[in-house]
């Protein structure tokens, strides 16, 4: 069976998320964390049904937050960060299989982590898809794909040595050409600076808006210390022989005594919309604008900077569980790179 994991953009039977619960990481701001995944749900809702797994104590707490069109569903979780522990689902014309790659904590930097290690099989066993466990350390939001076999990742992340020590490059690749049905594995050099947390995962600087075209994250300002970082990764694209579309703008929040990037870019695509992270910054309004004019659909901001003072973004706390099997016309002649 040919298998092959989706482009985002591919119509959903539902997402998947999972709520906030872990004090230490949220501090004073978790109420406020919970009601931002509850409006992030909210958001995805109005196009496809919402599945978020909570702890048992706090099931009552999410239904009430999130309202009657998101299911609620008790499993013991570590933390909220569904795209790095949820299933990946991978799907051909004879089916679906989940993917249940192994979980480390992003390289050992949070525990524990047994509950979101074990979370993509539960979740799999509950939607009744088949589940193969990957030997291989890796997080969703490390990769962005068309659907039609090629990818693109970062090394910051991927070749960082707390996640896969003894792996090679080659290595790395082939187990996710395999797994994920990618013919064609683009690496950006960079993540954004400030993601200590994730290593530098993909889904902050770049997203594929359709086969060919790349959203790009870059900074409008040359001293931002991202810059040349950020055109490294869009040489790397189009040497690649893939179109850019820049997002020159990355807003900065502060939450606390925080101060980091809530990047536009980690959007997520559901059904009917682009969920973007907005902050307030004067340019939201044209960013939405622009993000509707590439995907053809509209784009609904969320509050985004606490999120992003957690780790992550929209796109980290969702996970699609696609409809059907991917396009497989994806081309025949592209090598492993």
């Amino acid at each position: 069976m040919t298998l092959r994991m989706p482009a985002e953009t591919s119509p959903h039977e539902l997402t998947l998320m999972a709520w906030p619960t872990r004090r230490d990481l949220w501090g004073p701001h978790l109420d406020v964390a919970k009601r931002d995944f509850a409006a992030v749900a909210a958001a995805v809702a109005r196009g496809e049904p919402v599945l978020m797994v909570a702890r048992a104590g706090d099931v009552d707490e999410a239904a009430r937050a999130c309202g009657s069109r998101v299911e609620v569903l008790s499993l013991p979780i570590d933390d909220s960060w569904m795209r790095d522990t949820g299933p990946i689902i991978v799907a051909g014309s004879e089916g679906t299989v989940a993917l249940d790659f192994e979980f480390n904590g992003w390289g050992g930097k949070f525990h524990p982590i047994a509950d979101d290690d074990a979370l993509a099989s539960r979740m799999a066993a509950h939607l009744g898809i088949e589940t193969r466990r990957i030997p291989l350390v890796f997080e969703g939001g490390a990769i962005t794909v068309d659907g039609l076999g090629t990818a693109i990742t970062t090394e910051q992340c991927l070749l960082h040595p707390n996640r896969n020590p003894t792996m090679t490059r080659a290595a790395i690749a082939a187990t996710l050409g395999t797994e994920l049905g990618i013919d064609h594995l683009v690496w950006l050099r960079f993540g954004l600076v400030e993601d200590h947390d994730t290593d530098g995962h993909v889904d902050n600087v770049a997203a594929f808006v359709r086969p060919g075209l790349v959203a790009a994250q870059t900074a409008i300002e040359p001293a931002a210390p991202n810059s040349a970082r950020l055109r490294a990764n869009v040489a790397a694209l189009r040497a690649a022989g893939l179109d850019v579309a820049e997002f020159p703008r990355l807003p900065y929040a502060q939450v606390g005594a925080w101060t980091g990037p809530v990047p536009y870019l980690n959007w997520y695509v559901a059904n009917h919309a682009v969920i973007v992270p907005v902050t307030g910054h004067p340019d939201d309004s044209a960013v939405l604008d622009r993000v509707t004019a590439l995907y053809g659909r509209e784009a609904i901001g969320v509050p985004g900077a606490v999120i992003a003072y957690g780790g992550g973004g929209v796109h980290c706390i969702t996970q699609q569980v696609p409809t059907g099997p991917a396009d497989q016309t994806g081309p025949e002649d592209q090598e492993w790179t």
